[in-house]
């Protein structure tokens, strides 16, 4: 799951961009301006999400093989613990 702060930062990328989507509508001599500006605010969402999932990628790819087992509750070979003790 993308993690909660990258959501955070592109929703709020996102608003921003609609913001000056919706300024641009009422300024009709800085709409380019504004235009361009959305435009950078959705890139910067992209590279945010483009970058949390590539570093989920490389976790992915850089995990064990095998899965983590928990030793400490193994209990130890009869012949190894008490191979020297008589009955």
């Amino acid at each position: 799951m993308i993690e909660e702060a990258t959501l955070h930062n592109v929703r709020r990328y996102r608003a921003i961009a609609s913001l000056c989507r919706q300024a641009a509508l009422f300024r009709p001599l800085q709409k380019s301006s504004l235009l361009k500006q959305a435009e950078d605010w959705e890139h910067l969402a992209l590279i945010e999400l483009e970058s949390c999932l590539d570093q989920r990628e490389e976790e992915e790819t850089n995990a064990p093989a095998e899965p983590m087992v928990d030793t400490r509750w193994w209990l130890p070979r009869r012949e190894g613990l008490f191979a020297n003790l008589e009955a």
